[in-house]
């Protein structure tokens, strides 16, 4: 290449002018590539006084795990004094993440106490 001869790149680059939301987009698709791996689905319960005895996961909706959605869903559950979660309720998150998460925590069994007592558990899906 000669030195009076612009680089091919420089002269795309000359142009070219990319749009602030491209540099996003690619700069966004790039930090994709180089994200950490996260487990595919954690449950941390954030506010509990009893001891947990059955945990069943919940299943993540297939089609939102092809579709790469994921997220936190939090929700509260009431314990009865038997150790069974007698309802729950969706604080917050995706509606559909919520449901499987409802679903599972509505299986799970505590140590039996004197009164009826509330959990709150954060899900976090991740395709």
């Amino acid at each position: 290449m000669h030195k009076s001869q612009p680089s091919l790149l420089w002269a795309l680059t000359r142009a070219i002018r990319p749009s602030p939301t491209l540099v996003v987009a690619v700069l966004g698709s790039l930090s994709l590539v180089i994200a950490p791996v996260v487990l595919p689905l954690r449950a941390q319960v954030e506010k509990n006084d009893r001891k947990l005895v059955r945990r069943v996961e919940p299943d993540y909706p297939p089609d939102l795990k092809q579709m790469g959605i994921g997220g936190y869903v939090r929700i509260e559950a009431t314990i009865s004094p038997a150790g069974i979660v007698e309802s729950v309720i969706l604080l917050g998150g995706n509606p559909i993440l919520g449901e499987a998460a409802i679903k599972a925590v509505k299986k799970w069994k505590y140590v039996v106490q004197d009164s009826q007592t509330k959990a709150q558990v954060t899900f976090h899906f991740s395709p």
